[in-house]
């Protein structure tokens, strides 16, 4: 597993991928060609893929997100080190935390 901050990156063999993920579209890159992951509402910096590859998403604010790495990636954030991810598939989670009454995403 790996984690950046508020993002865990975990990964999944790809038999174990659901077959719903295949039907979900890509997302589109940021400007400067990433897959973002997470962006931070207070900063504006991004939790963000570098590399070939895509992201898909599952609606729902806590909903996963699935990566596909064909030849591996780097995550990579303005206040985080870089991290290499091998080729693969990846579940993406938004850690969440609780206040009373409430369950959200952690805001970075």
């Amino acid at each position: 597993m790996y984690r950046q901050g508020d993002v865990l990156i975990v990964p999944v063999e790809e038999s174990a991928v659901p077959g719903v993920v295949g039907a979900l579209p890509p997302q589109p890159r940021d400007p400067r060609g990433r897959m973002v992951l997470a962006l931070g509402e207070v900063t504006g910096h991004a939790h963000a893929v570098v590399g070939p590859g895509e992201l898909r998403r599952e609606a729902g604010p806590f909903a996963a997100a699935w990566l596909r790495l064909p030849e591996g990636g780097r995550v990579v954030h303005e206040e985080h080190a870089v991290i290499a991810l091998p080729k693969g598939w990846y579940r993406v989670v938004r850690q969440r935390e609780y206040t009373p009454g409430a369950v959200r995403v952690v805001a970075d």
